[in-house]
């Protein structure tokens, strides 16, 4: 698998959410610090060439470069799904690629957005994502960072490079080669 590797600097500022939660009024964020938090992309790879119905993985890992620890990383990863594609009403969606599983030690409470929990100084976080492309053609995945998923709070970039990116793929629709081996039965793929 062809691996893209990206470093991005970034300082990420964020800022007291005014949303307010819906149930009891209190709000969601009330304990996110502000501040100022500094990420480096070590590493943002997903194959290029990819194959319908063939697994393949999404690789992002997020250091924590600056001098404080960064209080709930935050990955929101779109595209595995497609919005426009077709549907006749807004809110349907498409999925371009299955989502077979996400990272092992990150959660999820909304769509494309996954949460890794606190990462200190010096430390790397690293999220993985097995998926199969079920759509052919070429789609594009972009990535975002932030260091908290909170109620309506926002990152946003206070100065150096951006704590996003965008990943381009062409999923053929051409199937792999293959052989049955007459002793097993099993199926043996050819690239």
């Amino acid at each position: 698998m062809g691996a893209a590797l990206r470093r991005v600097r970034a300082n990420l500022c964020v800022y007291a959410a005014l949303a307010v939660a819906g149930c009891g009024g209190e709000r969601r964020d009330a304990d996110a610090p502000d501040g100022t938090y500094t990420v480096d992309v070590r590493r943002a790879s997903f194959a290029p060439q990819q194959r319908l119905a063939r697994r393949t993985a999404l690789v992002i890992s997020v250091r924590n470069t600056g001098e404080q620890a960064i209080p709930n990383l935050t990955l929101t990863v779109r595209g595995f799904s497609d919005r426009s594609g077709g549907a006749r009403n807004s809110d349907a969606a498409r999925d371009v690629w299955i989502v077979d599983r996400g990272p092992s030690e990150a959660t999820t409470a909304v769509e494309d957005m996954w949460t890794a929990g606190r990462l200190e100084p010096g430390r790397t976080a690293t999220l993985r994502w097995e998926v199969t492309p079920v759509v052919a053609g070429t789609h594009e995945l972009t990535y975002a960072i932030a260091p908290a998923a909170t109620g309506g709070a926002r990152a946003t970039l206070s100065r150096g490079g951006d704590p996003r990116g965008t990943l381009r793929v062409s999923v053929t629709d051409t199937p792999a080669k293959a052989r049955v081996d007459p002793r097993t039965g099993a199926v043996r793929r050819q690239e």
